[in-house]
C-alpha cells in the first residue's frame, strides 16, 4: 500500500498484526472505531456529569488503542484524568482530543481510500480465458 495521504496518526501496522492481516477484521475494527467516535465524543463535554467524561475518555481510550491510534488514547487518557478539574481545564483536554481525533479519521479515510483502490484493480484477463469461464 503507498500509503501517501497518511500522516501517522494511526499505527495500521500494528492494526494489521492485531487482526493477523483479515482484511475484513481491519475494516470492521476501523469502523467500530469511527462508531465509538460518533457516539462517545459528543459525551466528552466539560460541562457534563464527571463520571459521564471520565467513562466517555476512557471508553475512547480504549477504541483508540484498539486500532492503533496512540496519539488519540494519549489525550483521552489526559481527558480522564482531569474528569474532576474546573471546565476550562477539561475544555483545552477536549480540544487535544478533538485534535488528534481529526488526525486519526483522517489517517483511517486515507487508508481506507487507499483500499477501495487497491480493490479496483485486477489481474489481467488472458486472451481466451473468458472461453474458460
Amino acid at each position: 500500500m503507498a500509503r501517501r495521504d497518511l500522516i501517522g496518526a494511526v499505527d495500521f501496522k500494528h492494526l494489521e498484526a492485531y487482526a493477523a492481516g483479515d482484511q475484513g477484521l481491519i475494516d470492521e475494527v476501523l469502523e467500530l472505531f469511527r462508531n465509538q467516535v460518533a457516539l462517545w465524543l459528543p459525551l466528552l463535554d466539560p460541562a457534563i456529569a464527571d463520571e459521564a467524561w471520565r467513562d466517555a475518555a476512557h471508553t475512547l481510550k480504549g477504541s483508540a488503542l484498539g486500532v492503533g491510534a496512540f496519539e488519540v488514547a494519549k489525550a483521552c487518557e489526559t481527558a480522564e484524568d482531569a474528569f474532576q478539574q474546573p471546565l476550562g481545564v477539561k475544555a483545552a483536554r477536549l480540544a487535544a482530543v478533538r485534535d488528534a481525533l481529526d488526525r486519526a479519521l483522517a489517517d483511517i479515510a486515507a487508508y481506507a481510500h487507499e483500499r477501495a483502490l487497491q480493490s479496483l484493480k485486477s489481474p489481467p484477463i488472458e486472451l481466451g480465458a473468458r472461453d474458460k469461464l
